[in-house]
């Protein structure tokens, strides 16, 4: 296992009306983060927020190329990302106890915090496809180019991490600096991870290949 330090490109924030900076996604040239009654689109560029869509939007956000899907206390929600209308739900595997969310492989991959385990989806059901356990508390998930990544945080420390998606097995640790936990993520497709970062409302951008 290879494990370094994260390599911090950039902070964003804090964000006015902004207390709590839950899942991270990215649609290609806008970062979306929940924010509990709001999901919120920034600029990665700038850094400014640039809309937002009144839902509840208490944990993980992911994008499939067309829609926002967000958790909202124990239900996934289908949303259109121009209008903020919510199309279809399902039922979030953790019942409630939910974290991260990805899209990938045509599927949903969903973080269950305290449970140490990230749930592979289906879009459309809702249907448990694949179970992965994890030795630390998961939060944010990322699928980029094959590889599937994950954020950990409990107590003072956190790291994201890429695991095998078949086994769990941990293959690279980005460790983050001491008191920056990792709440939401989401790679840009590129070298960079966005990184929620929990009560401070800020966003971090780090190295993917550090």
């Amino acid at each position: 296992m290879k494990t370094s330090k994260a390599q911090i490109l950039r902070e964003y924030g804090p964000f006015p009306g902004v207390e709590q900076v839950g899942g991270v996604t990215y649609d290609g040239n806008n970062v979306w983060f929940a924010s509990g009654d709001k999901i919120n689109a920034m600029d990665p560029a700038g850094g400014e927020l640039v809309r937002s869509l009144p839902v509840a939007a208490h944990a993980g956000t992911a994008f499939d190329g067309r829609h926002l899907y967000q958790i909202a206390e124990d239900r996934i929600l289908k949303l259109d990302p121009q209008s903020g209308a919510v199309l279809s739900s399902i039922p979030a595997p953790g019942n409630g106890t939910d974290s991260g969310l990805a899209w990938g492989e045509g599927t949903l991959w969903v973080g269950q915090h305290r449970d140490r385990k990230i749930r592979q989806i289906d879009p459309e059901t809702g249907a448990v496809l694949r179970t992965i356990e994890s030795n630390r508390f998961v939060t944010g998930v990322s699928w980029v180019d094959g590889e599937l990544w994950h954020g950990t945080w409990e107590g003072d420390d956190s790291d994201v991490r890429r695991i095998d998606p078949q086994t769990g097995e941990v293959i690279q640790r980005l460790e983050m600096p001491k008191g920056v936990g990792v709440s939401g993520l989401e790679s840009d497709g590129g070298d960079r991870f966005f990184c929620g970062n929990g009560g401070s409302g800020k966003v971090f951008a780090i190295k993917r290949g550090a």
